[in-house]
């Protein structure tokens, strides 16, 4: 028998409550039985967004809150700044691209952070530019770029929005929509929240729905405006995936039980014995700068395919972790520490890499990272 852990920065596993919680008789998404169900989900993810907007739920992965945010907020020939450090970077710009937006790419070398003067120059030099594009947690790179910065910037040019796509980073990463004047702040079920695939979340200020007014690209399921009348009413604007969003209440009633802050510090203590725990064992993180704390990307070691690393930990060793991606493919791995995750996730993941590395050739003293990883998760308990 070969116990199975998944260790990868999405979908992430769903703890039991949530798990039961779903297990529930199905209810009609129109009937009065959905009625608080919904509304207990809108309260609990303007918590967690930290908002007093509403912030919309689609039923679709997290890339539907992506497009959603284009088309809504934007028209076609609109100028826009998307920063480009990695793939999903690089969704952005497809994404505006296909919607007719004239697009200047930021681009960042993979493993860095975007530099904030590029920004501001790049704003300053046109002030027709209407909307940027970012990734907080840049999930191929393990890179997270400092929203609460951009805020600041993006918010001094009164024709100009931030949307940031938080997919991996809400619950991992403390962001605050309201305070920092965020704009679009777009999160999926299947990452921190602890939640299989299927839901979107969108969060949408002021300034942004004013922008929502003028946007003439085309539009049809992810149409924000409806989709905000009908969750005045306690509904979604087409059939509410119900079963899902019983589960998001779940998952939210464990966070609010631990604790926001408690939650962001959790993330990042994993986060910091991970890193640790990789230098411990010789290996190099692929992030140079501002790492994420819900993924860890390592190098492989010279004349080692990262993607025989992660293949080794999934079938020798039942952990699934996430191979690179794009350029960065066979030269890194990747570990996440997201969601419904502790120290013995960690202390699993490290030790798997230690033992698939040994099995490979590499010189490596089994249990020197898993020592690091015990010391520093040992603090403060």
């Amino acid at each position: 028998m070969l116990k199975r852990y998944l260790l990868a920065p999405g979908p992430t596993p769903v703890p039991s409550e949530v798990l039961l919680a779903m297990a529930m008789p199905i209810i009609h998404h129109r009937s009065p039985d959905f009625l608080p169900v919904l509304d207990s989900a809108k309260k609990g993810l303007q918590w967690l967004y930290q908002t007093k907007n509403d912030v919309l739920i689609l039923c679709s992965t997290g890339t539907g809150g992506m497009v959603g945010s284009v088309n809504n907020f934007f028209s076609p020939g609109d100028k826009v700044i998307t920063i480009n450090g990695g793939k999903f970077g690089e969704r952005w710009t497809k994404i505006c691209q296909a919607y007719g937006l004239k697009v200047k790419e930021i681009l960042v070398e993979w493993g860095y952070a975007v530099r904030l003067e590029d920004v501001e120059n790049a704003l300053k030099k046109d002030p027709a530019i209407k909307g940027v594009f970012v990734q907080a947690s840049e999930t191929s790179t393990g890179v997270y770029h400092d929203i609460k910065a951009l805020a600041s910037i993006v918010g001094r040019f009164e024709n100009t929005i931030l949307v940031v796509d938080a997919i991996s980073a809400l619950v991992a990463h403390d962001l605050r929509m309201d305070e920092w004047g965020i704009d679009v702040l777009i999160g999926g079920s299947q990452k921190g929240l602890m939640l299989p695939p299927g839901l979107a979340f969108v969060g949408i200020s002021e300034k942004a729905w004013r922008f929502a007014d003028n946007a003439k690209c085309p539009k049809f399921y992810f149409n924000f405006k409806k989709e905000r009348d009908a969750l005045a009413k306690n509904q979604t604007n087409f059939t509410s995936p119900v079963t899902l969003i019983i589960g998001l209440n779940e998952s939210i009633k464990l966070l609010q039980r631990e604790g926001l802050q408690n939650a962001f510090k959790r993330h990042a203590k994993l986060a910091a014995a991970t890193r640790a725990a990789v230098n411990a064992i010789g290996l190099e993180l692929f992030s140079k700068e501002s790492p994420s704390n819900a993924v860890t990307a390592i190098c492989a070691p010279p004349g080692i395919d990262g993607q025989a690393i992660y293949k080794n930990l999934r079938e020798k060793y039942g952990i699934t972790a996430a191979g690179g991606q794009g350029g960065a493919k066979g030269k890194i791995f990747r570990i996440a520490h997201l969601g419904y995750a502790d120290m013995f996730d960690v202390i699993t993941a490290i030790a798997g890499v230690e033992m698939v590395l040994k099995g490979m050739g590499h010189p490596v003293k089994l249990g020197t990272g898993v020592a690091v990883a015990e010391e520093m998760l040992m603090e403060d308990r």
